[in-house]
């Protein structure tokens, strides 16, 4: 692989190949590397013009090119970048005597010859005083050899190439290909420790799997903090199964090989916070033939949603903020700690039969977890309102009425709170 110099040594080398070619079959021709456009009109002095006018991929590289890169991009080794260059030659000289179609046959014979770029040929190159400006190019070490060969193009693209050049008038042009250049980025690469001793890891095959997880009273039932989860799977049953959930491994109250019986209420408080959750089944053991810390067997990560519960709702600062309606700061507390990054949205429905309104505030960032958040709530009318949060879109639970003899039976009577009056 190569540095950043290594298209123009290509290019340089091209140049002192055809030099000592047409040099001799043509006197005083002389090779340029400028854009066609450069040169001067009508130029009737002899001489090839190398114009590098389109770098491309290389497909057999770039198909083949492992993956130097870690999924979170880290390099794993230097990169490198296969390219082949496509080279247009343009010949000059007096028409009279045929400059430009002897110059034309004298590079294709010699290319024809060549047709590969030696180490050689490239170091020749590098030493010539007048390259100095190309001295630390390391071309001449690439391993794959550099092909120089003829491009079949067709007149209306080759007039395409030249149609790019304003108000230059169209001269011999052949189409040549360097095939392949390998450009190395300059990132070093990780490469990690080699192995020194190779332990192999013998365990049961039977692969622990939890296919759902809900609420022992039934699927649609929501999940509180003291909820009793039914977990369904297949191989659950071990010597030891154990529950990871809150970066805490709990045993459950029955296990067998399809179903698991775990409460949360065994959860330490503190421990879980509303939204969505996940847990494990773990089966730890002794590994067999190899000391030393084992994880065990795990199963997949199986979500559920945690749903808060409001212990405790007040209203204070309340205070008249337009005609009829008020502000206040709405105060909840929950049986489960709030996390400050979490999302929490204050939901308000008026307790009454009559045209009631409903409204959603949203809390501001907190610095810290707590089991209280306080809301800010504004521009509503004085009365009763059911109070229920989203924490992370996990809703907290209205009580209803259970009385027959109610006159509120079967109605949503709490938490509620009173704004205003």
């Amino acid at each position: 692989m190569s540095n950043h110099l290594a298209v123009a040594a290509v290019t340089a080398t091209l140049q002192r190949i055809l030099q000592s070619a047409i040099q001799d079959d043509v006197y005083g021709a002389r090779v340029t590397t400028m854009r066609p456009n450069m040169l001067e009109s009508g130029l009737t002095e002899p001489g090839v013009n190398i114009y590098l006018y389109l770098v491309t991929p290389n497909p057999a590289y770039r198909s083949n090119d492992p993956i130097g890169r870690r999924p979170r991009g880290e390099l794993v080794k230097r990169t490198q970048a296969a390219v082949d260059l496509q080279f247009l030659l343009s010949f000059h000289g007096n028409e009279n005597e045929l400059e430009p179609q002897r110059l034309l046959g004298s590079v294709v014979g010699k290319l024809q010859d060549v047709l590969t770029i030696t180490p050689d040929m490239i170091r020749d190159t590098l030493n010539d005083p007048a390259m100095a400006y190309l001295a630390e190019s390391d071309l001449a070490d690439q391993m794959e050899p550099i092909r120089i060969v003829a491009t079949e193009i067709s007149v209306e693209n080759l007039s395409k190439i030249w149609s790019v050049f304003f108000q230059t008038p169209y001269s011999l042009s052949a189409t040549y290909k360097a095939t392949v250049v390998l450009l190395e980025g300059e990132e070093p690469g990780q490469l990690a420790l080699p192995v020194r001793e190779r332990r192999p890891l013998v365990m049961p095959f039977q692969q622990l799997a939890i296919e759902r997880v809900m609420a022992q009273a039934g699927p649609l039932q929501p999940i509180l903090a003291n909820t009793t989860l039914l977990i369904l799977g297949r191989n659950l049953h071990s010597n030891l199964t154990l529950i990871r959930i809150g970066n805490l491994e709990l045993e459950p109250e029955q296990v067998s090989d399809h179903r698991i019986v775990f409460s949360l209420a065994s959860v330490p408080q503190g421990a879980l916070h509303p939204g969505v959750q996940s847990l494990q089944v773990v089966h730890p053991g002794a590994r067999q033939q190899v000391p030393g810390p084992y994880r065990g067997i795990e199963s997949n990560l199986a979500p559920f949603v945690l749903r808060p519960t409001i212990t405790e709702v007040t209203a204070t600062d309340s205070r008249r903020d337009g005609p009829g309606t008020y502000a206040a700061l709405v105060t909840i507390t929950f049986n489960l700690p709030i996390r400050a990054d979490q999302i929490v949205v204050l939901v308000l429905n008026e307790w009454s039969t009559d045209n009631p309104s409903a409204s959603l505030f949203k809390a501001t960032r907190r610095n810290a977890d707590g089991l209280t958040v306080t809301i800010p709530v504004d521009r509503l009318k004085a009365g009763d309102y059911l109070v229920r949060v989203q924490v992370d879109g996990a809703e907290s639970l209205l009580d209803y009425d259970t009385n027959p003899g109610s006159p509120t039976f079967n109605r949503y009577i709490s938490p509620r709170v009173v704004i205003g009056g």
